[in-house]
This record gives C-alpha cells, sequence and structure tokens, in this order.
C-alpha cells in the first residue's frame, strides 16, 4: 500500500533511471520508470539477475502495455476521482500522499496512487488498457463542474520545474550523481546498490563538480535557452578560450511566477546559492543570471495536500 520514490545508479554510481516503485504486496512490486525507459530499465534488471544473482527468486514482467493510466491533478482532483469511486477512503488519514488504493473507478477495477509530477495533490488511476478510455471520458465528465481540462507535457514540464523535480537524460546526462543532484539524502546507508562503491570515490566526491541549482535572470522576461553554456567571466571571443562552469538543463516561462525560470548543473553550484553568473547566447551576449534553490514554487510542499 505505499510507495517510494528512488534512483537506479549504474556501476559509476551515476543516474541511471528514476521513478516510483509500488509495493502491491507481501512479495509484489510495480515499478514506474521514465517514459520512454521502460525497455532499457527491464534489459538492465535482467542483466543483473540473469548474470550476478541468478539464485534470487525474483521474476520480472514488463507491463506497460497492459495499463492505462490517467493522472487526476490539482486541487478539485481528489473530488472529481471520489465521485467516481466510492470504494476507496479517500480522507489524508486514510489515504496520505506516497501510498495506492485499490478500488472501482467507473466500474472498472482500479489502483489509483497518490504520487505527483506536478508538486500538486494527484492521483494516477490505473486501470486495463481496454478500459483506459471509458475512464478517461468519465474522469473528464466528472470534472466538467470544476472546468477539468487535458494538460500537455510542456505543462507538466513547467510545473515540475517549478518543484525543481528532475528529468533524467535533460537534467542528468550520465555524469551525475543523486549528491550532484543535492539529493544526498536518498543515499541509503545501510543497504547495499549498485553504484554505491562509486560513490565514496575521490572523484565523486569532489566539490566541485557539477552540481543541480536553479537560475533566475537578471531580466525576468528572458527566457535562457536550453544548452546554453555557462561562463567562468567574460566571453573571450576565438581563438581564446572561456572556460565553461557548467549548462542549462531545462528553461521556461513560469505563469505562476510572472518570469522565467531555469535548472542547470554548475561547478560546486550547491555551495554557491546567491552568485551571478555569466551565461552566453547565440547572439553573442553575455547575461546575468543568480544560483537559486531549484525549487521555485511551493518549497514545503503544501500544495500536495491541497
Amino acid at each position: 500500500g505505499k510507495c517510494r520514490y528512488g534512483f537506479m545508479l549504474d556501476e559509476n554510481g551515476m543516474v541511471f533511471d528514476d521513478g516510483v516503485t509500488v509495493r502491491l504486496g507481501e512479495n509484489h512490486f510495480l515499478m514506474h520508470t521514465t517514459t520512454g525507459g521502460a525497455a532499457r530499465v527491464m534489459a538492465w534488471m535482467e542483466r543483473w539477475l540473469q548474470t550476478e544473482w541468478p539464485h534470487l527468486k525474483v521474476y520480472l514482467t514488463s507491463v506497460t502495455d497492459h495499463w492505462a493510466t490517467t493522472a487526476v491533478v490539482g486541487p478539485k482532483s481528489r473530488a472529481v476521482v471520489q465521485a467516481l469511486c466510492q470504494d476507496v477512503d479517500f480522507d489524508d488519514q486514510a489515504f496520505p500522499f506516497m501510498s495506492y488504493r485499490e478500488g472501482t473507478v467507473a466500474g472498472v477495477p482500479a489502483r489509483i496512487m497518490r504520487i505527483s509530477f506536478s508538486g500538486e495533490r494527484s492521483y494516477e488511476v490505473n486501470v486495463p488498457a481496454e478500459h483506459g478510455l471509458k475512464v478517461w471520458e468519465a474522469i473528464h465528465a466528472a470534472g466538467a463542474q470544476y472546468g477539468i481540462t487535458p494538460y500537455g507535457t510542456e505543462t507538466m514540464h513547467v510545473l515540475r520545474a517549478e518543484k525543481g523535480y528532475v528529468i533524467v537524460g535533460q537534467d542528468t546526462d550520465g555524469s551525475v550523481t543523486p549528491v550532484d543532484l543535492g539529493m544526498a539524502g536518498m543515499v541509503a546507508k545501510t543497504k547495499d546498490f549498485l553504484g554505491r562503491r562509486s560513490l565514496t570515490r575521490s572523484d565523486t566526491t569532489r566539490s566541485d563538480r557539477k552540481q543541480f541549482v536553479g537560475l533566475l535572470t537578471e531580466d525576468p522576461q528572458l527566457v535562457l535557452p536550453e544548452g546554453a553554456q555557462i561562463l567562468a567571466g567574460a566571453f573571450n571571443p576565438p581563438p581564446a578560450l572561456t572556460p565553461m562552469q557548467g549548462h542549462v538543463t531545462s528553461s521556461y516561462h513560469s505563469p505562476t511566477l510572472g518570469r522565467s525560470i531555469a535548472l542547470a548543473v554548475v561547478k560546486g553550484g550547491l555551495n554557491r546559492m546567491g552568485e551571478t553568473i555569466q551565461v552566453a547566447l547565440r547572439d553573442g551576449r553575455n547575461v546575468n543570471a543568480k544560483i537559486t534553490s531549484p525549487v521555485f514554487y511551493d518549497p514545503n510542499s503544501e500544495r500536495q495536500n491541497a
């Protein structure tokens, strides 16, 4: 009945994937991966199971095609799902954040997971794939009185960036550890896991590694281009070289904050909060931006219980 967010690392301690794992039963788990990472993660886990731990009584089955999921998100999400599901107690005490319940949604057996990639109150309704359209339409009808509307991936990206949630493969590039992401607290102290040894190597414990931070441009209306280089000082035209200190990984205009926001990896960034850095643009300009926490909105996560 519980969910846990986690990182998957490679042998070098670098973030390989992330997602939420749900405990369905005593020895039955459902592991979510990044959107396009299911096949890669499945092959990765099978490799280790078959070559290193074949004695384990563990069986892996891909169920990606078996389930259709509708994420119902926002302050009215509970009312919408509750209207379609009478056999689950949606009280926050009975159904807290990062837990899941089984019930019936619009007459269809469902798994309902209270997890969120937007920072808002959210219920992810999982039903057998053949019932996906029926449940989607029922949810849309139940939410009509609240002005429900579908939202796309760009909206989701803005919401998650406001909360500082990473996207593996966009905010990471195969050379980033959980510590670099400012999530050292997620590294298990007593459990063994792939990459654990590598996290103690001298190179991965350096304080000047590229680390995950937020950026606020001096001009609040300027949206930095993703991939823009962060410079160590003023730009020197060729043939001179200007050392690079990092790059912008995600960048958006935030309607909620009324300004631009950006996520970046910057050398030693976790110890440089409040420092002003320069970002090079393609037109030859250097613009100033301040290093901040990557959590731009709702730092105490109050919205997930709104």
